[in-house]
């Protein structure tokens, strides 16, 4: 969050606008608001829909009387869409969506380019790329390669109010089915477990939620929020070996990952030495 204060900072002073992907009422895109936003005129859009709005207007293609209603609230006191849309860098609340900030800032540059030509394009679009929060990326990255990965069922571990950890489930759900639970004691068996159900926002009981009846081997992927600590997910892990009788087949099932971490170890060893 620091390193995304402290672009934004920079870009403000440049006399770039701050566009923030986040949500307008969450503490961190506030607190980023307040802390960029004072160099500089500064607007907040939620999701590609908004920002193609915001694009409509820095192309030129919608009345400008129009701005107001949809982006008075959204925007810092006095801006003037005429004036402060001209040149722009785009940051984020760190636990949005890393792809859908990417998407937003590439149509935001293409708006841009479209409004002043693409040879001004570094005049009018500051390159933010590098603000992105690297653990919420990793996390969403590694989970497309889940994705693409065969499975039979997805656990997502963190809290309830994590809206990175929320972001995974939503990457998961539309192709496997998927539980969002914030540790271990939300399994309850095989047969039963608690998980937050994204859409109507509670706290639900899946029955037959483990597809026992599938030929073996059954796949559980297993993935988590940036800040969940890793015992946590060990022992969600631990729990579905214990459903199933496989709890003495951990250490097996992770002696090639350990051999692995010390022979980087070693290696790191030696390179010290030699340095």
């Amino acid at each position: 969050v620091e390193r995304v204060w402290k672009r934004g900072n920079a870009i403000a002073k440049k006399g770039y606008t701050i566009v923030i992907h986040g949500k307008n009422d969450h503490e961190e895109t506030r607190a980023t608001f307040s802390h960029t936003c004072g160099d500089a005129p500064g607007i907040v859009v939620r999701d590609m829909e908004q920002a193609e709005k915001l694009a409509s207007y820095i192309r030129g293609d919608r009345d400008l009387d129009d701005f107001q209603a949809e982006f008075s609230h959204l925007a810092s006191a006095g801006f003037d869409p005429e004036r402060d849309l001209i040149r722009i860098g785009v940051i984020n609340q760190t636990t949005m969506l890393a792809t859908e900030t990417q998407a937003i800032s590439s149509l935001l540059k293409e708006a841009i380019i479209a409004r002043y030509g693409e040879e001004n394009v570094l005049h009018h679009f500051a390159d933010t790329r590098d603000t992105l929060c690297y653990a919420t990326t990793e996390n969403q990255e590694a989970v497309k390669g889940l994705i693409d990965s065969e499975g039979d069922v997805a656990l997502v571990v963190g809290g309830y109010n994590s809206s990175n950890t929320s972001h995974l489930v939503e990457l998961l759900e539309p192709v496997k089915p998927t539980y969002y639970v914030k540790d271990a004691d939300e399994l309850k068996s095989n047969q039963e477990i608690r998980h937050l159900d994204l859409h109507s926002k509670e706290i639900i009981v899946t029955r037959d939620w483990f597809p026992v009846e599938k030929d073996p081997p059954i796949r559980v992927l297993v993935t988590a929020g940036a800040s969940c600590p890793d015992a946590q997910v060990d022992a969600v892990i631990s729990r579905v070996a214990e459903f199933n009788g496989l709890s003495d087949r951990i250490p097996e099932a992770l002696a090639p990952y350990l051999a692995s971490l010390e022979r980087e170890d070693e290696d790191l060893v030696h390179l010290n030495k030699r340095s």
